[in-house]
């Protein structure tokens, strides 16, 4: 739970931050304090399928677009897991993961992806002698590279594509198998602004 509130706490502090009027010398970041046509939703699907894994899930997010070559925001994901050993076991696991997010483009088609995510997880184990199941929280970051259909600077509504891998290493990660062996994470995802008309530019 310290971890959800961490959340909580980076995202106030972020929409804070946008909120203040900016000074120095970078131009992408305008000034004059929070602009509601910055603002965007969207989000993405996982999906995945290697080894025996199955892999479904969606992500809303609320995001900001702070600089040309900066976004950030909100996520709330969504993530069914399923997988079957040589041996008739079968595992079925549901994860929901809040979390922040930033995506920095060094140019408008391809950006550089971090999203940290405090996942509860639940499992269901089925098995010849019956079910058990399992229940768990953990931390996760995921560090990726992605490709867009061309942001334009931030502030249209755009296309993306993504791969990550969770650089944290904790074995009861969602992104890890029951070997403790890492496995990509693809997302397929979308930006919509939600007030691009009242932008001024």
């Amino acid at each position: 739970m310290k971890s959800f509130f961490l959340i909580i706490m980076i995202s106030s502090c972020s929409l804070f931050l946008f909120a203040q009027k900016e000074t120095g010398t970078d131009t992408d970041i305008k000034t004059g304090g929070f602009k509601v046509e910055k603002l965007f939703t969207g989000g993405n699907l996982n999906i995945g399928y290697f080894s025996g894994v199955t892999v479904l899930g969606a992500t809303p997010q609320l995001g900001y677009n702070v600089a040309k070559w900066l976004d950030a925001g909100i996520v709330f994901g969504f993530t069914y897991t399923s997988q079957h050993d040589e041996l008739g076991t079968s595992y079925h696991q549901t994860i929901i993961g809040p979390g922040a997010f930033a995506r920095l483009f060094p140019v408008d088609f391809i950006f550089a992806t971090v999203q940290y995510e405090h996942n509860f997880l639940r499992q269901k184990v089925t098995y010849s002698g019956g079910t058990s199941i399992y229940k768990n929280d953990v931390n996760s970051l995921l560090l990726g590279l992605g490709y867009t259909s061309g942001r334009e600077g931030g502030g249209n509504a755009y296309y993306y594509f993504s791969v990550s891998i969770d650089a944290l290493n904790d074995p009861a990660s969602p992104y890890r198998d029951r070997y403790n062996a890492i496995y990509p994470v693809v997302n397929a995802g979308f930006n919509i602004p939600l007030f691009q008309g009242r932008r001024g530019r």
